[in-house]
């Protein structure tokens, strides 16, 4: 699983390069941001942000939750291992932009923290890891009692396929394939419970939800 992990990895930072080229970057980062400010709206969570002091969002990419933080201006920390080539390779990506956020090069099951977070945000990212069963427990744990998990899937609405794409892989970018009932699962074995689940999109494959937890 580690060597798949390390092949998506490297096409997820080429599907970067790919998407970014052409585009004009104030146009596409002022896209973004309204996209993530929507998506908070949609999911009724701008209270518990203005609410909240700390805020980390596992899996951030070159244009994760740091361009929503601009307006919320919280104390974000950022985490993904791939930071340092998005701002060496994406002339769009650059830290400096984000004087608010915390950024940090590592994967989420190698991250630790002295401190929990109000809210934890893991956005197109555990299906991205190379050991999920611990991704799952750094996300958790990284949580306050009784706070905010915020967990977008890409979840398969056909077990014959999520077969075959892990025999593939058919989706290269992504090492683990599941439906949307396994990846609540793995919430629920951590003692959260799913407080709401919000399908953003439609595929024949795959299903997009945003599943919006509590740790108890």
């Amino acid at each position: 699983m580690l060597l798949r992990w390390k092949i998506a990895q490297w096409f997820e930072l080429q599907w970067w390069k790919r998407y970014l080229s052409g585009k004009s970057k104030e146009e596409y980062i002022a896209w973004k941001t309204n996209y993530w400010l929507q998506l908070m709206r949609t999911l009724e969570l701008e209270r518990t942000i203005e609410e909240a002091n700390t805020i980390i969002d596992f899996g951030c990419g070159p244009f994760g939750l740091p361009l929503a933080n601009q307006q919320w201006k919280k104390e974000l920390t950022a985490v993904d291992p791939l930071l340092d080539e998005y701002a060496a390779t994406i002339p769009f990506f650059n830290k400096k932009d984000y004087p608010e956020t915390h950024f940090v090069t590592k994967s989420i099951e190698d991250f630790s923290s002295s401190i929990t977070y109000n809210i934890v945000f893991c956005m197109n990212a555990i299906n991205h890891v190379h050991a999920i069963d611990k991704a799952f427990d750094v996300v958790v744990n990284s949580a306050q009692q009784n706070s905010t998990i915020v967990v977008s899937i890409d979840a398969h609405n056909f077990s014959f396929f999520k077969f075959l794409f892990r025999l593939i892989p058919g989706d290269i970018l992504h090492p683990h394939q599941y439906n949307w009932k396994e990846y609540s699962s793995f919430l629920k074995r951590r003692n959260c419970v799913i407080e709401k689940m919000v399908c953003i999109k439609k595929e024949f494959f795959f299903d997009h939800y945003v599943l919006v937890a509590r740790k108890l």
